[in-house]
């Protein structure tokens, strides 16, 4: 698949909620996840770890408010995407808001890297 192709089944399997096929079908075995400094989540790579953080993600998250996934720009093997959200986390009173910029580059048909830019909202105490 190409850069844009790539991104465009992305795009479509996220809005649908089907992010374990995102992993399963577009993403190399070595994959490297990226997060803002700042962030409680660590940055991580291959599946299993990639796998791993979106367990913990759902479990965490009690119910999706609202999701905005934008359409993708591409660029040689980069693309990006805005995803905008508001969810409810167990235990925390108020929905929390989530804006951030992803950048993913793409070898071989698959996306070798994610990147997510963001201002960390929920810090460890």
């Amino acid at each position: 698949m190409t850069t844009q192709e790539v991104a465009n089944q992305l795009v479509k399997l996220c809005r649908e909620g089907k992010f374990e096929q995102v992993l399963t079908e577009l993403y190399a075995p070595d994959i490297m996840s990226v997060e803002p400094e700042g962030s409680t989540w660590p940055t991580v790579q291959g599946m299993a770890q990639i796998m791993k953080k979106g367990e913990i993600w759902t479990k965490m998250v009690e119910e999706v408010l609202e999701s905005e996934i934008s359409e993708p720009i591409v660029a040689d093997t980069f693309f990006s995407i805005t995803m905008k959200s508001r969810v409810k986390i167990k235990d925390v009173p108020e929905p929390v808001r989530m804006d951030e910029v992803c950048v993913y580059q793409v070898r071989d048909g698959k996306v070798v890297l994610e990147q997510f830019f963001y201002q960390p909202v929920m810090q460890e105490a």
